[in-house]
């Protein structure tokens, strides 16, 4: 399902695929971190290609709420309590970083940028806690905060933390740029080849869906590694969430961008459209992706949640996106084990990703150039301590519990006539699991199994689509990969 960024930007062209060319990099995924990383890469004089599965921004980057900001809900919180000071400390400094690299590429290339205070607050008096104690570990690592009572929303808060001149942004615009500066510095951006493997070679040997090419270094910025080395699908936990845009009076537009400690999260923020007008964009409802029961009634809690505070407003566009976050809550990035020193990856942005993500991709060049700054340097050698590895624990616990749980429903439910316009049904035709589904009056059965490592899929109600509950990769209802680590496809059933 587009976002509000899609609706209003024309795809991004593809360049001719440009089989058996040798480059210096090879970036898998147009996203912001692929795209980020191949500009710096380019700039440095290596000749760069882009590979993209689908179009640019299909993924994580032109579905997302697109806040540029230091000030991350709770998330020093969460670092802190898994990590040791010297991490946090090195990852408020990737943030700052991260954040001013975008302010002067969005100022050089004149991407509007709008900017905003941003705001963490208490919707209930319990919640008060959290936004004091990030308030304190924010100011403690030198972010100029401060503390106040209320803030611009139509409800009561109890307090929140607020961080003045943060930045909200065109997602769709930004990648854009990227682009058009990356294609003026002779790099290569090809759409519609989706990588299918790597081999770690000398140099490295690329396979996509249209042909081969060769890179001395390959960098993979998927979301979540379409390469099983490392086993980096199993350190992330896949999360699925929601955002619409919303006509209101203008006057009942907030003047900043929010976000609840609460569960489940509310987030707030405007966007200007082509023609000025403003928009009330509003988000949360995040879940695993494969596991909520109807993605849709997510989708509509939202909405009902948006209308009740402001009244008489008017849905103009809903979608959904998925993040990826990591245990320890820094993302994973350097080169991948098993790669020769020639694969790399960045991954597990923790829901933010435009400034985690240009995070990665500035640590990405430094480990290839050799010139790693003491940020760099410490969240390179941070170490896994036991809380970290409890929540990773944890995780592939509820991994093992959804293997148990989607096989077992599917075994259990011999599928007889086929579903209703708009619904699915997974089952079993023989003892094989199959996954079934009527969209636009078709009906569709492909094998129910997700090639990835075996987990049965799910239906996304929201989005129609198949959704792996274990490691997040998602199919259309024909089959055909949208999101990995899964390269293939679901098969097709007669």
């Amino acid at each position: 399902m587009d976002s509000l960024w899609q609706t209003e930007h024309a795809a991004i062209p593809s360049d001719a695929f440009p089989h058996g060319h040798r480059f210096d990099i090879a970036v898998v995924g147009a996203g912001i971190a692929g795209l980020t990383a191949a500009l710096l890469f380019a700039r440095a004089g290596k000749l760069v290609v882009v590979l993209e599965a689908r179009e640019v921004g299909a993924g994580t980057t032109g579905h997302s709420t697109a806040k540029v900001s230091q000030l991350q809900g709770t998330l020093l919180q969460r670092i802190r309590s898994r990590n040791t000071g010297a991490v946090l400390g090195a990852y408020v400094e990737s943030q700052t970083a991260a954040f001013d690299w975008v302010m002067r590429f969005a100022e050089e290339e004149g991407v509007d940028v709008e900017r905003r205070p941003a705001v963490t607050y208490a919707s209930t008096p319990d919640g008060r806690a959290a936004v004091e104690a990030e308030a304190h570990l924010a100011s403690t690592h030198g972010l100029p905060v401060e503390l106040v009572d209320r803030v611009d929303l139509p409800f009561a808060t109890f307090g929140a933390v607020r961080l003045a001149d943060q930045a909200q942004l065109d997602p769709m615009e930004l990648l854009s740029a990227l682009t058009r500066e990356l294609r003026g510095l002779g790099g290569r951006v090809v759409t519609g080849a989706r990588v299918t493997g790597v081999r770690a070679s000398s140099p490295a040997l690329v396979r996509t869906t249209v042909g081969e090419l060769d890179a001395d270094r390959v960098v993979l910025a998927t979301g979540s590694p379409i390469l099983d080395r490392g086993l980096y699908f199993a350190k992330l936990a896949a999360k699925r969430s929601y955002a619409q845009a919303w006509e209101v009076p203008e006057t009942e537009l907030p003047d900043g961008m929010f976000l609840g400690v609460e569960t489940p999260t509310r987030s707030v923020r405007t966007a200007t459209r082509a023609d000025g007008r403003m928009l009330l964009l509003t988000g949360g409802n995040g879940h695993g992706v494969g596991r909520h029961p109807s993605p849709q009634r997510a989708s509509e809690e939202l909405s009902h949640w948006t209308s009740h505070w402001w009244p008489g407003a008017r849905q103009v566009a809903a979608w959904s996106a998925q993040d990826h976050l990591t245990p320890h809550g820094v993302p994973f990035v350097g080169w991948l084990p098993r790669g020769r020193g020639r694969v790399y990856l960045a991954a597990g942005f923790s829901k933010w990703g435009m400034t985690n993500a240009v995070a990665t991709a500035l640590t990405l060049v430094a480990d290839v150039l050799g010139e790693n700054t003491t940020w760099q340097k410490t969240l390179h050698r941070r170490p896994t301590l036991p809380a970290a590895m409890a929540v990773g624990i944890g995780e592939n616990a509820a991994v093992g519990v959804w293997y148990a749980r989607s096989w077992a429903r599917a075994i259990a439910n011999p599928l007889t006539d086929p579903p209703a316009e708009g619904g699915a049904e997974v089952g079993r035709r023989g003892l094989v699991p199959t996954a079934a589904s009527t969209t636009d009056g078709v009906t569709t059965e492909v094998c129910a199994v997700c090639p990835h490592l075996g987990a049965v899929v799910t239906w996304n109600d929201f989005e129609r689509s198949w959704d792996c509950p274990a490691h997040g990769s998602r199919f259309a209802p024909d089959g055909r990969v949208l999101e990995g680590p899964a390269t293939r496809g679901l098969a097709r059933r007669s």
